[in-house]
């Protein structure tokens, strides 16, 4: 089964570390996504942009609105995800431990329902 691992934390932290520190913590992620590859779990994986390059597009009653910027009002915005084939949720979330992510921000497990 796959499921999404999604990486949720405060964007300016990243920004707030100095030039080392953001190396080490990419080195972290480097590391992380060639584990997955190696054990053969990882399917896709990417990084996003902080939330202010978001455009928020919703429906209503047959009127588009586009609103720049994200909708949500949070500090811990999505920055990034994997999507991995792991056999049962207890492997998707010991990988998900293991992501630098869950030990700044938060991970979030979700299965992917296959259409």
């Amino acid at each position: 089964m796959q499921y999404m691992l999604m990486i949720y934390a405060d964007p300016a932290g990243l920004q707030a570390l100095r030039d080392a520190e953001q190396s080490t913590a990419l080195a972290a992620y480097t590391a992380y996504t060639e584990a997955l590859k190696s054990a053969g779990v990882w399917r896709a994986g990417e990084r996003l942009r902080t939330g202010d390059t978001a455009t928020t597009v919703r429906v209503r009653e047959g009127k588009t609105d586009v609103l720049n910027g994200p909708f949500i009002e949070t500090r811990e915005q999505l920055g990034g995800y994997y999507l991995i084939e792991a056999p049962d949720l207890d492997t998707a979330l010991s990988w998900a431990a293991r992501c630098p992510g869950a030990s700044h921000g938060t991970m979030e497990v979700r299965p992917v329902w296959s259409m």
